[in-house]
């Protein structure tokens, strides 16, 4: 019993001079100092520099900014001189973010500037002894997105609702403009979508990458979409439809993206400016000044002119058989004898001629006489051709299972 007391003895005060040297060590131990972080930025560590951030505001150019900064006027011809064929300093535009590196010395001496094209491009410029310009681009990370939504009063409020962004709005409205009159859509009206989304850095949206597939449901009746490239010489990709055809028209259905119709054509309308009644032969989509006006369909431009009654104003010859007009622009964007793609910007929206606020009056021409377009059989573009039908049913077989396993969104 007495060696078993002096055992546990012992072990009490090893287990308390432990305890003790524990204590010590932690007063002891100095602690670790922590590192200050590294911040990079466009490949640069930005530790190393002083950083200055700006955005090109209107009146600004490369020569004000780099005299700002301390760069002498025979250094910035130099640096001109020395770049131009690659990167142009005078086209630098307003609104733009931009950034300078500066030495961490006295002069604080700028090394680069750098110039954001947009979210992802980037252009660095070398300002110092060695003069040189590199257009570079940020991490992109490309994410699958799907979604469901439902109209409830336009379009675009159906994906505020959902939080998403308005880009959809346009790529929806870009893939079924053929197909769908988005002036007539109805509460209820439901959509889903299979895209891409872009990402910088894995978090900042840079934009849409891709749209697969989608299906629009207007009026109880679905319109699917998926994209294919058919086209092996121009490999630019179109949108098909479940049985193959493809969803391109020869016309578009309006000529501005996403507005609304003020008056339609008619024999008899009351009107606003001549305070009387007549035929309105044309169809008035109200958008604010400014909005782009697109021509209908490929064509050769035969007026550009200026009536008091039309205002400024284009007509677009389409063929033997069709012809546009587009009415009271307060810009005009061709000139005759041009030729147009379906959907060039022709001119602007405005209120000149007789107009009693800002938009654009679309009138339509078959064999020569006017003609209200909403009533017109209109040409279509060609199937996706026999040969290569089975490589496509095949392609959009995974997609249309997918797009129909997405439930829709109910009010």
């Amino acid at each position: 019993m007495k060696k078993l007391g002096t055992l546990l003895l012992m072990m009490m005060l090893a287990f308390t001079a432990c305890k003790n040297d524990e204590k010590e060590q932690a007063v002891t131990t100095p602690k670790k100092e922590k590192l200050p972080s590294v911040e990079k930025e466009y490949g640069f560590i930005l530790n190393n520099y002083d950083v200055v951030r700006d955005t090109i505001k209107k009146g600004d150019f490369f020569g004000s900014i780099m005299d700002k900064n301390g760069v002498q006027p025979g250094k910035v011809y130099e640096i001109v001189e020395k770049v131009k064929d690659s990167f142009n300093p005078a086209r630098i535009t307003a609104g733009k973010k931009y950034m300078i590196l500066r030495a961490k010395d006295s002069a604080k001496t700028p090394k680069f500037f750098i110039y954001e094209n947009n979210k992802i491009d980037y252009t660095v410029l070398a300002l110092d002894d060695s003069i040189y310009v590199a257009s570079r681009k940020r991490p992109v990370t490309i994410k699958k997105r799907e979604i469901s939504g439902v109209v409830t009063s336009s379009l675009s409020e159906a994906m505020q609702e959902q939080g998403l962004s308005n880009l959809l709005v346009y790529e929806l409205s870009n893939i079924y403009q053929w197909s769908i009159d988005f002036f007539k859509l109805q509460k209820g009206d439901q959509f889903k979508m299979v895209y891409h989304e872009k990402y910088i850095d894995d978090t900042i949206f840079a934009g849409i990458e891709k749209v697969d597939a989608a299906v629009f449901k207007h009026s109880g009746k679905p319109f699917y979409a998926f994209r294919y490239m058919a086209d092996t010489v121009t490999k630019k990709p179109s949108f098909y439809d479940d049985e193959a055809k493809a969803l391109q028209s020869f016309f578009l259905k309006a000529p501005l993206n996403y507005t609304r119709i003020s008056s339609r054509y008619t024999k008899r309308r009351f009107h606003p400016v001549q305070k009387r009644w007549k035929a309105h032969l044309g169809t008035d989509y109200a958008a604010p000044t400014g909005t782009p006006i697109m021509s209908t369909a490929n064509g050769t431009v035969i007026a550009s002119s200026y009536t008091s009654g039309n205002g400024n104003y284009v007509k677009v010859r389409h063929n033997s058989k069709y012809t546009t007009q587009y009415l009271h622009m307060s810009k005009r964007a061709v000139k005759k004898g041009e030729y147009v793609r379906q959907g060039q910007v022709i001119g602007y929206v405005g209120s000149t001629g007789l107009a009693t606020g800002p938009h654009v009056c679309y009138r339509f021409w078959v064999n020569g006489v006017q003609r209200d377009p909403y009533r017109q059989d209109l040409p279509s573009a060609k199937k996706i051709e026999d040969s290569l039908k089975d490589e496509y049913f095949a392609h959009i077989k995974p997609l249309k299972e997918e797009l129909d396993e997405i439930p829709y969104k109910h009010f």
